[in-house]
């Protein structure tokens, strides 16, 4: 018989709360940096279907870390990572 883990509960909530800030983050980074910037004519259709892929991937991972509150942990800075990119990009790419 096979034991179920007490923080499925924890990583499950990590991947889905913090994996689609990190989608949104993700996309708006390629906007940025992909050839053209944000001035490329129906770039926005293909980053708005690049969110759902990056987010339904995040969760899959989310189950490889020991513990609910390590994948917090790392997805929140791979959070604060993404973001901070994307306002350097913001700043800079003007």
């Amino acid at each position: 018989m096979t034991r179920i883990r007490r923080d499925w509960v924890g990583k499950t909530s990590a991947g889905a709360v913090l994996g689609f800030s990190l989608a949104l983050a993700l996309a708006g980074l390629f906007a940025w940096l992909s050839p053209g910037g944000l001035a490329t004519p129906n770039k926005f259709q293909l980053v708005m279907w690049l969110v759902a892929p990056i987010w339904l991937t995040t969760p899959r991972f989310c189950f490889l870390f020991y513990s609910g509150i390590r994948a917090w942990l790392w997805l929140g800075a791979a959070n604060l990572l993404a973001y901070a990119g994307l306002f350097a990009c913001r700043l800079l790419l003007r």
